[in-house]
């Protein structure tokens, strides 16, 4: 018997009690990736407090709430007076209510076994739990692709990569936090329908894809990704009937399902983007009927069918296709889908798309931010992905050139590159384990030495061949086998050895190694290397979660000289005293971007939010902002304006306030009004976006700037220039300080951050309320002389003309 050229000895044990072992350290490791994946995300409540963050959240919640106290035919229902003033909005037909639903599943189940868990808390913590799945999801995943110990790195890379916990912390009550496990199980499911052939996981793939399309917009990433995947696997010759029965069965039943959500309807046989999805299955069934006519006619006469057959239907199929667009049956593409192909075409036709920041291109330290040292392990598992080329590859391929194009285009899309690139780096990571753990060293010449005992036995049952004179003979004076030597070795030896567990190596595959690593110490450091790496990743995982994915929007924090924090919790503070102090009909003008949060804490009407689906009332909003109060006064009347609120951040240096989102009012009311609201008028000659004493007339004259800087000299004593700490620039005080005529100060937070102006009703004398103000301070305007109606004297030089 030959023996074994091993680095270190394995201790003997079983097939049985092995496979055993691992499959309990597998669920083990499991139930700790799941642990950390939560335990990661609530660095929010732990910091602050069990609250809802951002913007969208606070809509989700306020519906969820709803659903939660009066039941699903009401939230289904529902219509909202107090959104898009006076407009209104049909909430059940214009959402994805998968969240909700599952909030409120989840909320009934717990009381149904007496646990009084506040709704509020079911919706911060939702996105945390289902972090979990989405870590067993890849796990299953990546297990399709490799082995079970590149699943464990694929789900504890998931479990705490910021690319997807910057959409999955507590209080992230956003659709996300349930999409990226759908997207993953579908997926899964998907890979497991094609490889079985199983009209039963095409139905669980069509029905998990049709709660995803219930919970989130991005549902038509999966649409079109199957379909390619089926198409190129078509073109690569491996059509065969697993795939035709997987394909059919998802879409047949993902289709028809997805067709209940109301907000869907009937957009998946009338708009462009899933008609990819409808021609493959269209294709699909031609192959199909192909292959069956190609089992009872001739070759020749197959492809002198096939091709009519194929020219035929193409130019049939492109009429109907062109019919149904020009009648309109088909919608063509709409704006959000060209400005993913084009990254300037948003900015010049759809500004309201292009003024939200996760649209824009994202940079590339976001890349190593989100992914850190995944981002150079993910090109390796994609070509490891190239060498086997299996169907299954074929879809990660795919998947992987579409979601980095995406996530390069728009910063939002980094959440689907995400799985991705942890299961091609799990594959990697995994690979490279398997090659430097493997305790076996290769032949110092590239074969198999055996003794020369050994060598006479294994040759002799060997075929002939393997025996010739042609066995070549190493310096040593031994044998070296041949290939076909080798194999007939492995062959004999592997008939008396009891096979192993496909994830354990098997021992015979020592004898047989060809090629490897040498001894000990090379081993151990390029394994302390990969230790290193993967202990650097989770720290920047744990200081990017709780430094920069962890601080809710509605509450801003800073350090203290000590090093203590300092909570800032401005816009809290005027929210609730809007919803104290003010009636409740009361209409709050205020740029989108605060609608959801406004109606969610202070529960006013508003006339714009976060929905975004008018663009004239948007429009009409940064009218408002960028015009003169006296050109504002009647908008602010005629929609019945209590309030207008702008978010100021000159004292604190937030960037984020509404000075700096000014220009992008500016250009969605001069796409409504090119002729009264244009973008130059507010850059200084020079082409300078100013706030000083330079600023443009228009800029000055504007209520944004108005509202903005109105008595802010004051906060620093009114005698000498503010400075604005966003911009870098002084506000002068005295006559060039703001003064209002048409609204009044209502409210400033403490830390100057949410500004407040009650709209003032019309003056009982009639008069406008520049003049009455300037009559109240004992400055009347100088009465001018009036135009003169008689005709002119004839003059010397005039009178004989």
């Amino acid at each position: 018997m030959a023996a074994r050229n091993l680095a270190y000895t394995l201790p003997s044990a079983s097939p049985t009690t092995v496979e055993n072992t691992s499959s309990l350290v597998r669920i083990i490791a499991l139930a700790l990736i799941s642990a950390s994946a939560i335990a990661s995300r609530l660095f929010a409540v732990i910091t602050y407090e069990s609250v809802i963050h951002e913007f969208d959240p606070w809509f989700n919640f306020r519906a969820t709430k709803l659903l939660a106290a009066k039941g699903f035919y009401e939230f289904w229902n529902w219509f909202d007076p107090t959104a898009w003033y006076p407009l209104g909005r049909v909430v059940g037909g214009t959402i994805y209510p998968g969240l909700m639903a599952t909030s409120g599943v989840i909320y009934n189940v717990l009381r149904f076994f007496n646990l009084p868990v506040d709704i509020r808390n079911i919706c911060v913590l939702l996105a945390p739990g289902f972090s979990a799945l989405t870590a067993y999801a890849t796990y299953l995943f990546t297990c399709e692709m490799k082995d079970k110990s590149a699943g464990l790195l694929a789900a504890a890379f998931i479990g705490i990569v910021p690319g997807y916990i910057s959409r999955s912390v507590a209080g992230s009550y956003d659709n996300e936090a349930i999409a990226i496990f759908l997207l993953m199980f579908t997926f899964w499911l998907w890979i497991r329908a094609m490889k079985e052939g199983s009209a039963f996981f095409g139905t669980l793939a069509g029905i998990f894809y049709f709660y995803m399309v219930a919970a989130w917009g991005g549902y038509v990433f999966i649409t079109n990704m199957i379909p390619l995947h089926v198409l190129v696997l078509i073109l690569m010759g491996r059509f065969s009937p697993k795939l035709y029965i997987a394909y059919s069965s998802w879409y047949a039943i993902g289709t028809l399902a997805s067709m209940q959500v109301p907000f869907v309807g009937f957009q998946p046989v009338k708009t462009s983007e899933h008609m990819g999805a409808l021609g493959v299955f269209g294709l699909l069934q031609l192959v199909s009927f192909s292959e069956l006519v190609r089992s009872h006619l001739a070759s020749k006469q197959f492809k002198i069918l096939l091709r009519s057959a194929v020219a035929l239907l193409g130019v049939l199929g492109a009429c109907v296709v062109a019919l149904m667009t020009m009648k309109g049956w088909i919608a063509p593409w709409t704006g959000r889908f060209y400005s993913l192909w084009d990254t300037e075409y948003a900015k010049k036709y759809i500004p309201i798309i292009a003024s939200v920041s996760e649209h824009q291109p994202t940079a590339w330290p976001s890349f190593f931010m989100d992914l850190h040292f995944l981002v150079y392990t993910f090109p390796v598992g994609v070509f490891l992905c190239f060498k086997e080329l299996r169907d299954e590859h074929v879809f990660v391929l795919i998947y992987s050139v579409m979601a980095s194009y995406f996530a390069g285009v728009m910063v939002r899309l980094m959440l689907t590159l995400t799985p991705v690139v942890c299961v091609t780096a799990a594959m990697a990571v995994s690979t490279f384990l398997d090659i430097y753990i493997d305790p076996a060293q290769p032949a110092e010449h590239g074969g198999v030495e055996t003794e020369a005992a050994d060598d006479s036995a294994s040759v002799a049952s060997a075929p002939s061949g393997a025996n010739s004179p042609s066995t070549p003979v190493s310096k040593k004076g031994k044998k070296v086998l041949t290939p076909a030597a080798r194999a007939a070795l492995n062959s004999s030896q592997g008939a008396t050895t009891p096979s192993t567990s496909p994830d354990e190596p098997s021992t015979q595959t020592f004898l047989s190694k060809t090629r490897g690593i040498f001894g000990k110490d090379t081993r151990f450091v390029a394994i302390i290397n990969v230790v290193f790496l993967i202990s650097y990743f989770v720290i920047h995982c744990t200081w990017v979660t709780s430094n920069a994915y962890s601080s809710p929007s509605v509450i801003l924090s800073t350090r203290n000289p000590d090093g203590s924090m300092h909570i800032l919790d401005d816009f809290r503070e005027a929210y609730y005293w809007l919803r104290q102090n003010t009636k409740e009909d009361s209409v709050i003008c205020s740029w989108w971007d605060y609608g959801y949060q406004i109606a969610g804490m202070a529960d006013r009407p508003t006339l714009v939010d976060n929905n975004t689906w008018n663009n004239t009332h948007i429009a009409t909003v940064g009218k408002i902002m960028a015009s003169p109060e006296e050109k504002a006064y009647p908008i602010l009347r005629k929609h019945d304006v209590e309030y207008v609120l702008v978010i100021y951040g000159g004292l604190l240096g937030y960037s984020g306030d509404d000075i700096n989102k000014f220009l992008w009012m500016v250009r969605i009311a001069q796409g409504i009004w090119p002729d009264e609201i244009q973008e130059r008028n507010y850059f200084t000659p020079r082409g300078e976006y100013k706030v000083d004493r330079d600023a443009s007339p228009a800029m000055r004259e504007s209520v944004m700037y108005k509202t903005s800087y109105y008595r802010f000299a004051d906060a620093y004593g009114g005698q000498r220039a503010a400075p604005d700490r966003a911009r870098g620039q002084e506000i002068a005080p005295g006559p060039h300080a703001p003064k209002l005529d048409y609204l009044e100060e209502a409210f400033t937070s403490e830390n100057w951050l949410v500004r407040i102006y009650q709209v003032k009703k019309d003056d009982i004398l009639g008069r406008d309320h520049k003049s009455a103000n300037a009559f109240m301070e004992g400055k009347k305007r100088k009465r001018t002389r009036p135009t003169s109606r008689r005709r002119a004297l004839p003059t010397a030089s005039n009178k004989y003309i």
